[in-house]
């Protein structure tokens, strides 16, 4: 058997591995209470539908990291507070986000969250450790293909400048 060739959950992390951990763990409680905010504030259906299913896929990592966290004993991060519900109706004109302002930022989020997960996975040893990021990063896939789609058909989509005219041959 080579180095580190048993069963990875008996295996060390090493401190790349755990910084990732640590630092996915802080990113998603952010997350679910942002998004909770976003969710306050938007109004469209679809939307809030989305931000739903953003939040709970953080709460299903959330579980999967702490547990990595707590097994090896390292300190959790600091959680960020449940935001309440609100009524859309109660936040101000002027200090309301509204649903493109939303879906961009979640548009960014997702896209963030796909980076940090690939680089968790390019920088593991265990092999535990590298499909669980695999795992959220085929999540996070989805989601951002459904929010995508999203701002196809909303109309919220701003895409950078097109290339439409081809030199003639």
């Amino acid at each position: 058997m080579g180095i580190l060739g048993g069963n990875p959950k008996d295996e060390p992390l090493h401190y790349g591995e755990v910084f990732s951990v640590w630092s996915s763990l802080i990113a998603d409680y952010g997350m679910i209470s942002g998004n909770q905010t976003f969710y306050n504030h938007a109004g469209d259906d679809d939307l809030k539908k989305i931000i739903e299913d953003i939040i709970e896929t953080c709460r299903e990592e959330v579980k999967q990291l702490e547990k990595i966290l707590k097994t090896n004993g390292i300190a959790l991060p600091p959680a960020s507070p449940e935001r309440p519900v609100a009524r859309l109706e109660d936040i101000p004109p002027g200090a309301k986000f509204n649903d493109p302002e939303i879906s961009a930022a979640l548009t960014a989020d997702i896209a963030a969250g796909l980076v940090a997960c690939s680089q968790a996975i390019g920088t593991s040893t265990r092999e535990d450790i590298a499909l669980m990021y695999g795992q959220f990063h085929t999540a996070k896939a989805l989601l951002g293909a459904k929010l995508l789609r999203l701002n196809k058909n909303k109309g919220w989509l701003v895409p950078p400048p097109l290339h439409v005219n081809y030199p003639e041959k």
